[in-house]
């Protein structure tokens, strides 16, 4: 299926956390995951890495992102590049929301912060 409307693309929570999956190979994709993602107000990190490269574009608000320990602040406009396997997680320290833009290969697997492996549910 080459159009994947938003608005009846599938939603999932994480916490504070909402991923709507767009491209997936459920979705028909073969090669590349995209997926919104919102992040509530006040949110704190959540620290997990990817065993491939991930790409995030921030398309409103600002927050933090985590990357091997080290906080940088992030607004509309920037993109972020986590290599594989870096610890990563984006905050949300301020009273609006942050949302973003994300791409992953298919078949990429999170590590989570109790060290188990999962394939992101919008990436499936």
């Amino acid at each position: 299926m080459p159009v994947v409307q938003g608005a009846t693309a599938p939603v999932f929570t994480i916490g504070t956390t909402r991923f709507t999956g767009l491209a997936s190979p459920s979705r028909g994709s073969k090669e590349t995951c995209v997926w919104r993602t919102h992040v509530a107000p006040r949110t704190e990190p959540n620290i997990h890495s990817f065993d491939r490269e991930e790409v995030l574009v921030v398309t409103s608000g600002s927050g933090m992102a985590h990357l091997d320990g080290v906080a940088h602040p992030v607004t509309s406009g920037d993109a972020i590049v986590v290599p594989a396997g870096a610890l990563f997680g984006l905050a949300n320290p301020h009273d609006e929301p942050l949302e973003l833009v994300v791409a992953l290969p298919v078949g990429a697997m999170a590590r989570l912060a109790d060290g188990s492996m999962i394939v992101p549910p919008a990436a499936v």
